[in-house]
């Protein structure tokens, strides 16, 4: 029984861990906001 709560102590860490670093990227990193030209082929307006 100790193996298994040692496995569980370690999983939880490192999903705490994942948990924290995507955390960090969602709050802390800033994309930078950039002009997106896109173009759509003539036939793709046309109804069949």
């Amino acid at each position: 029984m100790p193996s298994l709560f040692r496995f569980l102590t370690v999983v939880a860490v490192i999903a705490g861990i994942v948990y924290g670093v995507i955390f960090a990227l969602a709050n802390f990193v800033n994309p930078k906001p950039r002009e997106m030209t896109v173009t759509i082929p003539p036939d793709k307006f046309l109804k069949k």
